[in-house]
């Protein structure tokens, strides 16, 4: 019974000892430098050690795997401004298809801002000749009201409601002019920039002039 608990033991021993060595083979060791940049091998590695990189070796002290260094801030800018970089040229890309779909020479480009031009114009134009006709009813009204203040007579309130109605109309007709030109204004640099744009990707240079004024037909 003895000899029989003995041979149990050994054989119980003998199969913790081998469980232990593979759960080591399994775990690995760590191959590092130090912080005095000594190579160590280990079964386990400080952190700090980890930010340098390091390797994992099996039980036969193969290299199974090797763990680069931490990026240094240096690095994780640059990837980043990379990044950027990436993401504004596929922004440009993707802007220049849309340009191209919507002209495929400078001079298209051209035309069609003379032609909006012209119409934001003739809509400034138009207001100016409403403003002109208000201000005429305006002088009207109010010299028929000074005429009355001269006589010694009340100025009746729906001539002076009517003299305000006026003035208000001229001043939002006004504001409506000041949004309009510097829309125009907006609307020009917005062509300028497609028109220089288009000359880099197609390789054509305009043959147009930008000025509405030195441009006799702006016809397609």
């Amino acid at each position: 019974m003895h000899k029989r608990l003995t041979a149990f033991s050994a054989t119980a021993t003998a199969l913790l000892l081998t469980l232990g060595i593979a759960t080591l083979a399994e775990a690995g060791m760590y191959r590092y430098t130090d912080e005095n940049g000594q190579v160590v091998i280990s079964n386990t590695i400080p952190q700090q050690a980890t930010k340098r990189g390091y390797d994992i070796l099996n039980s036969n002290g193969r290299v199974v795997e090797v763990i680069p260094p931490a990026p240094t801030e240096a690095e994780i800018a640059a990837r980043e401004a990379e990044k950027q970089r990436q993401e504004e040229l596929a922004a440009q890309r993707e802007q220049d298809a849309q340009l191209l779909k919507r002209f495929s020479h400078p001079d298209q480009a051209i035309r069609a801002m003379h032609r909006k031009l012209d119409e934001l114009r003739g809509l400034i134009q138009l207001k100016r000749g409403n403003i002109s006709v208000i201000s005429t009813q305006l002088d009207n009204e109010q010299s028929r009201a000074a005429n009355l203040e001269r006589s010694g007579k009340k100025i009746p309130e729906a001539t002076l409601d009517k003299i305000r109605r006026l003035e208000s109309q001229i001043r939002d007709i006004e504001k409506e002019i000041a949004r309009q030109t510097q829309e125009t204004d907006a609307l020009i640099q917005s062509f300028e920039a497609d028109v220089k744009r288009l000359e880099q990707i197609t390789g054509e240079t305009r043959t147009l002039p930008l000025d509405t004024a030195d441009t006799a037909d702006t016809a397609d």
